[in-house]
């Protein structure tokens, strides 16, 4: 029989919840902005964007990492700027794991953003304008709600990845107990030590719950926006 979640357990429960909310809030705007650009836009260089923004589900996580630890350490060129001009450090410290978490959840947020605005009737759109309301207001007011089911979809998938991500955080943040050990470090160090399986076994049940639940709550978003484009 499975035991109560240690205090270090629950330490590290606690920093992947926050870390994924963090890494939410960081990409959700990020993938609103490229799923309309995606879906609408018509430019040069769009498959370029494109792939750049699916170009984390395809590359090794462990990659990912070590890109982030060249660019955002604290010998690289975006890291040195952040700590010489606001004193941020983002290797090895909890915003680093927030930071990629959030990338590598970025196509599952931007993906189904974009089948949202796809799936959007313009004329709708085009109606609003014609009587009067902004750019702002009709995006506000009717783009927005329209896609409400895509970006509760992503939201679900967004944060379900930034939660188990693994590979890049270690790379990038390291795997310091109670500071950048989230919950899937916390089970992969738990293998690691003698008689850890009880410990693992715990908090992978845990990881497997939130996934159930994502999925669950993104396939029911999916199906309020088929249920919408049928109509």
């Amino acid at each position: 029989m499975l035991e109560p979640l240690t205090p270090f357990e629950l330490q590290a429960l606690g920093l992947s919840l926050k870390v994924a909310a963090v890494a939410l809030i960081v990409v959700l705007p990020l993938g609103l902005g490229l799923g309309l650009l995606l879906a609408r836009g018509r430019f040069p260089g769009r498959w370029l964007v494109e792939a750049l923004v699916n170009l984390p589900l395809v590359l090794p996580p462990v990659v990912t990492g070590l890109v982030l630890l060249v660019v955002f350490g604290a010998t690289g060129p975006v890291g040195r700027l952040l700590n010489d001009l606001f004193g941020v450090t983002l290797a090895f410290h909890w915003t680093g794991a927030a930071l990629a978490a959030a990338l590598m959840a970025l196509p599952l947020v931007v993906r189904p953003l974009r089948l949202a605005f796809e799936s959007i009737d313009q004329g709708l759109e085009d109606a609003a304008a014609v009587l009067g309301a902004p750019p702002a207001a009709v995006f506000l007011r009717v783009t927005l709600p329209l896609a409400a089911p895509g970006l509760v979809a992503a939201a679900f998938l967004g944060f379900a990845r930034a939660f188990g991500e693994f590979g890049a955080t270690v790379t990038f943040a390291g795997s310091i107990p109670g500071e950048t050990q989230t919950l899937p470090v916390a089970i992969y160090a738990a293998l690691q030590r003698a008689q850890g399986d009880q410990a693992a076994v715990r908090l992978a049940l845990i990881a497997v719950a939130v996934s159930i639940l994502a999925v669950i709550g993104s396939e029911l978003c999916n199906r309020q926006l088929q249920r919408a484009r049928s109509e």
